[in-house]
């Protein structure tokens, strides 16, 4: 039998309903049932930038209700119908990366707007970092699927989440390091389209450094410029203290 050497991507719609999961656990965590009603808010939000793309006139099942928004499954099913009725109307379909910016941005607005600046951001960063850890944790199991420890080398590799024509970078291996450079991003690009870059740069913030620490403990993440703030993302992973070890693998 050949050898496995990598494993398909995750789908985006199984990344944003574990975003999703988070979010709404985090803020339920934190608030209560008034954390719940926040996410419901930024939910809706979206629902209603639905309706107004063609004037009211979506069908149920093209709406991406609170229900709907924790399960893959039908995440998907609703961007399709959803997408379907926009060609209908002459207007361009969204990808999935726009929808999770979108439902991202729109409950950390709601948020904000309910709890303050700094409890609502702070709510919205903490459920990016658990969601990011996980992410992280799940890409160690994808290298260990293959026979890799989960080291520098072998991160992006196994990485969860394919990139499309959507994304466009540069990467460069040095011997103590991974550099790599974002000039374009489907999640900033969604944020500025919306005025949004506040809200979506607490994302932006947390993630990678907390997919890392997920990976592996002794891995860190250098982000230092951003696509929202200087036209760049720039990135440097470096394992910390030169440590590879596998301790990111335990549970």
């Amino acid at each position: 039998m050949d050898e496995i050497t990598n494993l398909e991507p995750v789908t985006m719609d199984t990344i944003t309903a574990k975003l999703m999961n988070h979010i709404v656990a985090t803020a339920t965590d934190r608030f209560g049932e008034e954390g719940k009603a926040a996410v419901q808010a930024g939910v809706q939000q979206v629902v209603a930038e639905q309706r107004s793309e063609v004037e009211g006139q979506l069908q149920k099942d093209a709406l991406f209700s609170y229900d709907k928004v924790f399960d893959a499954g039908q995440i998907e099913k609703t961007l399709d119908a959803y997408n379907a009725q926009l060609e209908k109307a002459g207007r361009e379909p969204y990808t999935m990366f726009a929808i999770m910016a979108k439902l991202f941005a729109h409950i950390a607005k709601a948020m904000v707007e309910t709890f303050g600046k700094e409890e609502g951001e702070r709510v919205m960063m903490d459920s990016v970092g658990a969601f990011g850890e996980e992410r992280g944790r799940d890409i160690a199991r994808r290298a260990a699927a293959v026979g890799k420890p989960n080291t520098m080398e072998n991160y992006l590799s196994n990485y969860d989440m394919g990139r499309s024509e959507l994304f466009e970078y540069e990467t460069t291996f040095h011997p103590t390091e991974i550099e790599q450079s974002f000039t374009k991003c489907a999640f900033a690009e969604q944020w500025k389209k919306d005025g949004m870059e506040d809200y979506g740069i607490l994302y932006c913030h947390m993630i990678d450094p907390s997919i890392a620490k997920g990976y592996n403990p002794n891995f860190e993440v250098v982000h230092d410029q951003y696509v929202l703030r200087e036209g760049t993302c720039h990135f440097r992973f470096q394992m910390k203290d030169g440590d590879q070890s596998e301790s990111g693998t335990s549970e």
